[in-house]
């Protein structure tokens, strides 16, 4: 009978053993955490809603400063679409002559990469570099210095174009503003473009409104649709199915809606000796300044004529972004102000609650107005709402306000708390130096 139970005792053992080294292996060490951990956030947002989680400024623009912001926002239109006046207003510049673009263009030569979890920038930008022969690896080598810490919750587009200009050969450019006529030109051109846009996937309507990367790699006017590789896609391919797809289609009404959510923000890849054929392909937007210009003009028409709570809440958030850009952080301010306002008028299910995850651009105009309560109050609201407490740049900018109120410890605490959840992340390493603090 003993011998029976040590037998059994070494089976079990063994057996753990084995599935020890199993689950070590990493692709099913993935697979099985991937599960997990989506288990554990559908629990967690079922018992803490983060779409019941609204952010309320206690230092909202005053109104009359607010009211200059909407004259401004009012210049910017056609007098067709003027926000909330019957006053003719200045029409906009007009549009230079697009030249005619071939009905379809497809470039054939990605490999195709299938994101690990939450691991699409990575990806993304993989794949896009391997278009142009990249021999630098994969998203296992971009993510090690995008994000060292695999929980990381996003990676920002200039995260991404500081890793090209300053990890590899080639060289990126980023711009806001596009339309669907410079994603076409700059196919046409032979550049891949790399677009961060809104996605809600079906199989993870629980989870709602989120961030993603696509690579888009074709068009076709007759069809009125895009060609990319998204790698979240790929990822519910068989591994067998994934070297050879062509592609996702993404319709033109899709690609403009789900782009808004993005102020329309797009990279472009490129060998150096090709960048002269890169900015004529981008016509207007060659000029990065004037870039933001045309996205703020957009932004501000949008907010005019649409009509949707979203669609509104998008076209506000991306004029302040816009006019972040611009240095006007004042105006920029009194647009978010409006953002935020009709937040909570958007129904429950369709909420950007992941918003300041991606776009941080109200810490930099709250905090150069001098609103150092809202930047407070706005982190703590974003990382309340998240289930890991894992967003450096909420933490960073918390600590910045938390400086100029006077509470010098809970800022280092804050900067070391992005150094945590993103280990040498540089604003914040740098503003403990300054603090004397050893990071």
């Amino acid at each position: 009978m003993r011998k029976n139970k040590k037998k059994l005792f070494l089976g079990l053992l063994a057996l753990l053993v084995l599935g020890g080294i199993i689950l070590a292996l990493p692709p099913v060490w993935s697979r099985v955490s991937y599960y997990a951990r989506q288990l554990y956030t559908t629990l967690y947002y079922k018992i803490n809603p983060p779409q019941d989680v609204i952010f309320n400024p206690v230092q909202s623009t005053p109104d009359e400063m607010a009211t200059a912001v909407q004259a401004t926002m009012n210049a910017m239109v056609s007098p067709t679409v003027a926000i909330n006046t019957p006053t003719p207003e200045p029409t906009l510049a007009p549009t230079p002559t697009q030249m005619p673009l071939p009905p379809s263009v497809y470039l054939a030569g990605v490999r195709t990469e299938a994101q690990m979890w939450n691991n699409c920038g990575p990806a993304t930008l993989s794949m896009a570099l391997s278009y142009w022969q990249w021999t630098g690896g994969n998203q296992e080598d971009t993510a090690a210095i995008l994000k060292p810490n695999p929980r990381d919750k996003n990676v920002m587009p200039y995260e991404m174009l500081d890793y090209v200009n300053e990890q590899t050969d080639f060289r990126a450019i980023m711009r806001m503003g596009g339309d669907l006529y410079t994603i076409k030109a700059l196919l046409n051109a032979g550049f891949p473009v790399l677009v961060e846009k809104g996605f809600e996937p079906a199989n993870l309507a629980a989870e709602g409104w989120m961030g993603h990367y696509n690579l888009v790699i074709g068009y076709d006017d007759a069809k009125q649709e895009f060609t990319t590789q998204d790698s979240y896609l790929l990822a519910l391919l068989k591994p067998a199915e994934r070297p050879s797809a062509r592609g996702f289609k993404v319709t033109y009404d899709e690609m403009t809606s789900n782009w808004r959510a993005f102020n329309d923000v797009f990279i472009v890849i490129y060998p150096p000796d090709m960048e002269n054929d890169v900015l004529n392909a981008l016509g207007p937007l060659a000029d990065e300044t004037n870039s933001y210009r045309i996205a703020a003009d957009r932004a501000a028409a949008e907010a005019a004529s649409l009509t949707a709570a979203r669609d509104q809440y998008f076209a506000w958030y991306n004029a302040g972004t816009s006019l972040v850009k611009l240095a006007d952080y004042t105006g920029a301010a009194a647009a978010y102000d409006k953002a935020f306002a009709l937040y909570p008028t958007i129904d429950e299910a369709h909420r950007p609650y992941r918003m300041l995850w991606y776009q941080t651009g109200p810490y930099y105009a709250y905090y150069y107005t001098a609103r150092y309560q809202d930047v407070v109050s706005l982190a703590t609201t974003t990382l309340d709402a998240e289930v890991e407490h894992i967003l450096e740049e909420s933490y960073h900018w918390r600590a910045m306000a938390e400086l100029q109120l006077g509470q010098q410890d809970a800022a280092i605490a804050d900067f070391e708390n992005a150094l945590r959840v993103h280990p040498g992340f540089a604003p914040s390493y740098e503003q403990l130096v300054q603090l004397g603090v050893t990071p």
